[in-house]
């Protein structure tokens, strides 16, 4: 199994510990998620200190204030590092609004632009702000692989499949009673295109909902999953697996 999305270095234990439980329940790889240039720095060298985990490098929306050409230049040196397996998490956040609409956008077309010059998935994050994201996705995206994290869009989930290069990964949340849109959009998606996150320390599943979260417990949504899509969870692993190594290229 792969956690497509986790962020090691706000986890409690420490980093030893979360991968050693992780690989005990059969993870194979983990991509920890930098959310700004000092988190992204920390996730490559998690990547550099065990071989299940790799790095996505980026500036989410709610720490994009005054994305500047040094936050650039940053991302864009880890960006050429062998353990960095995408861009992101980036996007649009009008709930919480930590950074204005407009530093938002410059920081999202920013790393799009990075993924596209060094061939990396984006990983996208979107929350309350899905129409101007799917705006940006289509005017600047096209044609590259895109990762839609912890995906909320549900009654979206035929207009973001009509992107043939778009993944859609599904967190902890898939597996709450209330959420049964996601877990309609999850039946729909093909095998080829579906990946599995924790999100951690966040989101942990049902079971284990209200606690913190991570990447051992993407079994427990792997496996809420394969049930929803009435196969196996030895086929739904394999189906997994495969999705991530194409999109991720390791």
């Amino acid at each position: 199994m792969v956690d497509s999305h986790t962020h090691l270095g706000i986890c409690e234990p420490p980093d030893d510990e979360l991968v050693a439980a992780a690989v005990a329940e059969g993870l194979t790889h983990m991509v920890t998620i930098g959310t700004d240039v000092e988190s992204s720095a920390l996730a490559l060298a998690a990547a550099e200190r065990f071989p299940e985990v790799y790095a996505a490098v980026g500036v989410h929306p709610n720490a994009a204030t005054g994305f500047s050409d040094s936050d650039y230049a940053a991302l864009e040196e880890m960006a050429q590092h062998p353990r960095c397996v995408a861009i992101g998490e980036t996007g649009l956040d009008y709930y919480r609004n930590n950074a204005t609409p407009e530093d938002q956008a410059v920081a999202f077309k920013a790393q799009i632009e990075i993924a596209r010059r060094f061939d990396k998935p984006v990983v996208i994050h979107t929350r309350d702000a899905d129409d101007h994201t799917l705006r940006i996705l289509d005017e600047h995206a096209h044609g590259m692989k895109v990762i839609i994290h912890c995906f909320s869009m549900g009654s979206r989930i035929d207009e973001c499949l009509a992107h043939p290069d778009w993944w859609i990964s599904f967190a902890g949340n898939v597996t709450y009673p209330k959420n049964q849109d996601l877990r309609d959009a999850a039946l729909r998606v093909p095998a080829a295109r579906l990946l599995v996150e924790t999100d951690a320390p966040y989101l942990a599943p049902q079971p284990m909902r209200g606690k913190p979260n991570s990447p051992a417990l993407v079994v427990q949504t792997a496996q809420a999953l394969a049930l929803e899509r009435r196969v196996s969870y030895h086929d739904f692993n394999l189906e997994v697996e495969s999705a991530a190594q194409a999109v991720f290229g390791w």
